[in-house]
């Protein structure tokens, strides 16, 4: 350029200002700023890993994303707890049911013969309505079935099933013995 005529720069800045109203000033600052919000979400998800989880149901996918998550440093916050606190007590229904059926299949008796209630019991609840179908049971339903679970969890004749989980299919107990 020649010497007189001012520098590509300052016509960039003056030039926008000096020349555009104040609507279309504005609709150029927000287009930049939305420029560089896009530029730094370009650069997050090229940093995101993503990883592609198969294997069969209860094969452990969900739970290995959850400790991930946990090594990690982002700990679980109270709303994502209260959301697993129904699929807990639906799983701790299913599981203490196999464990009850699984007790009487493999001709183990009872630690003691009173908890036969309590498994009469368990083994009486409905795991097909809609709320265990999606594994959202209520605290106050569970709470209904917690003693004798607890109870049948201590005896020793559903602790020795459990010992030979090896032999049935048991979903979602695995690590609780002594627990």
């Amino acid at each position: 350029m020649a010497d007189f005529l001012p520098s590509r720069s300052v016509l960039k800045v003056c030039l926008p200002a000096c020349l555009l109203n104040n609507g279309e000033a504005e609709q150029i600052r927000k287009s930049k700023e939305i420029d560089r919000c896009l530029s730094r979400e370009k650069t997050f998800v090229k940093r995101l890993v993503k990883i592609l989880l198969l294997g069969a149901g209860e094969s452990g996918k969900s739970t290995f994303l959850k400790q991930m998550r946990i090594i990690h440093g982002q700990d679980f916050d109270q709303q994502a707890r209260e959301d697993f606190r129904g699929t807990i007590y639906s799983n701790v229904i299913k599981g203490i049911r196999v464990l009850v059926d699984a007790r009487e299949k493999l001709h183990i008796p009872w630690g003691d013969p009173e908890n036969q209630q309590h498994g009469d019991m368990v083994m009486s609840f409905d795991t097909r309505s809609a709320k265990m179908a999606n594994g959202q049971l209520a605290k106050t339903e569970f709470m209904m079935y917690f003693s004798a679970i607890k109870d049948l969890w201590a005896d020793s004749g559903i602790q020795n099933a459990y010992d030979r989980r090896r032999e049935f299919q048991l979903v979602g107990l695995t690590g609780l013995k002594g627990r």
